[in-house]
């Protein structure tokens, strides 16, 4: 039986393999070295960083629904200089690659993120997060405006030699009008689809379940959004896409790469099964085995 080669280039970012694990869903990396192999994922993407620490929203913040995870996380994190000095050295130990989901209400604010994280060493990548629909300013401002969405590209592209990945909303009109605008803005990919905007209701107090109402939706209910999404951006664009949205098996990873995913990130299923990353690499790997096929770009449908 041939032995496939699993590694995948994005853009200047090579990957040994094409799962990574998503942002939000895996903390700083190091939470889940008790629990899964972080050195056989292709990559971890950290919990995205704001220059200045953040606290989130009051709860509750997460609800279950049949079929997914609606949450209004609301991006708290440890700020850039805890990151740098408290959570970065512990991912470099892994064989990994680190890409860091960075966040901002402006401009300015992505570009010093990630000017600050080309110098630090050991950031392999940076995603740029213009599509949480969790906070009030920035997030999902950015990523459905074409021009705002290139702006903030463009700002983060001339301050770094990093690869730069750009994560899009599912919450808008044409999804292609902003991943063509971020390509010509210099994005060397796009990750997609960040959560589809929910609302949960608690029946017993009759009110909304979550404190600020509306919340992101991730998990099985939205596969086929993104799936629909990754096909229409992977056709509209000649940069890599990488998929995400509702992969909890190696059959959902390898239907995104037949639809023209480069790469998948695994989000929900690792909070319900840690080793859901691991599971499907070597689905993957089994799957092309068994077909004779040698590499993942082989999967993709013309």
């Amino acid at each position: 039986m041939k032995t496939p080669n699993l590694a995948v280039e994005i853009g200047p970012l090579r990957l040994e393999n094409p799962v990574l694990l998503a942002s939000g869903t895996c903390g700083y990396g190091a939470e889940l070295a008790d629990l899964v192999d972080l050195d056989a994922v292709g990559g971890i993407v950290a919990k995205g960083i704001s220059l200045e620490p953040m606290p989130g929203n009051p709860p509750p913040r997460t609800v279950e629904t049949p079929c997914g995870l609606l949450n209004a996380i609301g991006l708290e994190n440890v700020g850039l200089q805890a990151f740098l000095d408290e959570k970065l050295p512990r991912l470099r130990r892994f064989r990994a690659r680190v890409i860091v989901n960075i966040l901002g209400s402006r401009p300015e604010d992505y570009a010093a993120l990630a000017e600050r994280l080309d110098g630090a060493g050991g950031v392999d990548a940076v995603e740029v997060n213009i599509s949480c629909p969790n906070v009030k300013a920035g997030g999902a401002a950015f990523g459905t405006d074409p021009a705002a969405a290139a702006a903030v590209t463009r700002a983060v592209r001339r301050v770094t030699r990093l690869p730069v990945i750009v994560k899009l909303s599912p919450n808008v009109t044409d999804v292609t009008e902003i991943a063509r605008a971020v390509e010509a803005a210099g994005a060397d990919a796009v990750s997609l689809i960040n959560t589809l905007l929910g609302m949960a209701v608690d029946l017993e107090a009759r009110r909304p379940a979550l404190s600020t109402v509306f919340g992101g939706l991730s998990g099985p209910a939205v596969k086929p959004v993104a799936l629909r999404m990754v096909w229409q951006v992977s056709r509209a664009v000649g940069i890599p896409v990488i998929g995400i949205g509702g992969i909890a098996s190696a059959r959902d990873a390898l239907e995104f790469l037949v639809a023209g995913a480069a790469a998948v990130q695994v989000g929900t299923a690792t909070l319900v099964r840690p080793g859901t990353a691991v599971e499907v690499i070597r689905g993957i790997r089994d799957y092309l085995a068994a077909r004779g096929l040698s590499a993942p770009a082989d999967l993709r449908c013309p």
